[in-house]
This record gives structure tokens, C-alpha cells and sequence, in this order.
């Protein structure tokens, strides 16, 4: 929440936190980003991330009590731009779905079955 609301960098913004890798001795954590837009977006938005790293552990240290507090590195997550590049591929592949009118007169059409008609 404090990346969307209290990190003041205009670069730092449609970025989503998609996961945290902690480290077995706490004292960092990765964490995994996803941010709309293109590879030069992506580029500003990690590198004012990196700026705000120092920022966003101090929040961190207020809310947890540890004895060390995390040192944050922010990775991009490419999982989401990836689903939505194979989505967009299988649409192309796959035909398109049939409008629901079309499959109601394709149940009718069955041979043997009873239509609504001969009711």
C-alpha cells in the first residue's frame, strides 16, 4: 500500500506487487513488480523504486518488530504482460465462442430431442 500512496516519485506509479521473496535470515527481501507500459516505463518505474528503497524499509522497520529490517530490491515480475501475451495469442488461435442465441437453435436442432415446438 505504501508504494500506491506515500512514495512521492512520479515515476512510481501503475506498479503492482505481485510477490515478496524474504531471505532465510530476514534482513532482505525481493520483491517482485509488475508495471504497466512499455520497456522504457518499466525502466523509470524500477529505477525510482530503487530510489524509494530507503523510504519504503523505514515504513517497513515502523510496522514490524524485527530486529533487522529487510533491505528491499525490486525485481520485474514479466508473469502478467506474459498471460495476457498468450491470451491475446489463444484468441487468435482458438475460434470464437458461439452467441448464446446460436447455441439455444443448436440444442433444438439435435435429432431426438424434444423442441419446443412439438411440446
Amino acid at each position: 500500500m505504501a508504494i500506491l500512496t506515500e512514495v512521492r516519485d512520479p515515476r512510481v506509479r501503475d506498479v503492482t506487487v505481485t510477490s515478496v521473496e524474504m531471505a532465510p535470515d530476514m534482513r532482505s527481501a525481493t520483491v517482485h513488480v509488475s508495471i504497466m507500459g512499455g520497456p522504457a516505463r518499466e525502466k523509470l518505474a524500477l529505477q525510482g523504486l530503487a530510489r524509494s528503497a530507503g523510504f519504503l524499509q523505514s515504513r517497513i522497520a515502523d510496522r514490524i518488530e524485527t530486529r533487522y529490517t529487510p533491505r528491499l530490491r525490486f525485481e520485474l515480475d514479466g508473469g502478467v504482460k506474459k498471460s495476457i501475451e498468450i491470451a491475446r495469442m489463444l484468441s487468435e488461435v482458438l475460434p470464437a465462442p458461439p452467441a448464446a442465441g446460436a447455441e439455444a437453435e443448436a440444442l433444438e436442432a439435435l435429432p431426438g430431442e424434444p423442441s419446443q415446438d412439438d411440446a
